[in-house]
């Protein structure tokens, strides 16, 4: 049988190569993307790579999108508009170019996408504002393509965490952590959601350090609702008029 393949970006570091290894220890042929590879924002790059992939192993089967970068730890009317924005484009166009690209690769294959997302997504915050709305808007495509009955290709959001890696490291708010999810308990996550085990949670969050392959497939099996693990809004109880 030939091998299943995988493309992860930004897998030369941090979460992305301990992604990257635990792929291939399961069996996987993957490639690897960076920014010597391929920029995530740049559609050329991005086609070019895709079609030099399929050239040479022709089929792909998983996409994690885990290429992404934090602004500064300030807020919107101190950042950097330059860098709030390039900020942006790693956390959500690099997504979107390589979902499009590699889309009807992995509806032929029956792949799935695997997006590395955040808590930040979930949270208001006043600071690395850039970063928050990134993952926010990621959660939207992530349901956009995978939530439903039958998605072409089910799609998912990994919250790490909070991972031991450089860039946990340079925040202000990780200083003078102790406790830190372990990369295993991400890359358990990553092969159950590659596995087609966790179809149930597509278009929805999973949580590296509070869930588990078993744990999801336990509730799965109650039943989710439509807007269970999806961002959405709060309503103020249930006289509001907003439904």
């Amino acid at each position: 049988m030939t091998q299943p393949v995988a493309v992860v970006t930004g897998a030369s570091r941090g979460i992305g190569r301990h992604v990257a290894q635990a792929l291939e220890a399961a069996g996987w042929t993957v490639e690897r993307g960076s920014t010597a590879v391929a920029e995530v924002t740049d559609p050329v790059a991005v086609e070019r790579w895709v079609r030099d992939i399929v050239e040479r192993r022709g089929r792909v089967d998983l996409l994690v999108n885990n290429a992404g970068v934090i602004d500064e730890e300030v807020s919107l009317a101190d950042s950097d508009p330059a860098q709030w924005w390039r900020t942006i484009e790693v956390n959500v166009r690099g997504p979107y170019l390589m979902t499009h690209a590699l889309w009807p690769h992995l509806v032929a294959s029956g792949g799935r996408v695997v997006n590395l997302s955040s808590g930040a997504a979930y949270r208001n915050s006043d600071v690395a504002t850039a970063y928050n709305v990134g993952k926010g808007a990621l959660a939207r495509i992530t349901a956009a393509v995978g939530l439903g009955p039958d998605p072409a290709v089910p799609t998912f959001d990994l919250a790490p965490g909070v991972v031991r890696t450089d860039m946990t490291l340079s925040m202000k708010a990780h200083e003078g952590r102790t406790e830190w999810t372990s990369p295993e308990e991400v890359t358990d996550l990553l092969l159950g959601l590659a596995s087609g085990a966790l179809d149930a949670w597509s278009g929805r969050l999973v949580r590296a350090g509070i869930d588990t392959v078993a744990s999801l497939r336990a509730r799965a099996e109650l039943g989710l609702g439509e807007t269970d693990r999806t961002l959405g809004l709060l309503r103020w109880g249930e006289d509001d008029p907003l439904t």
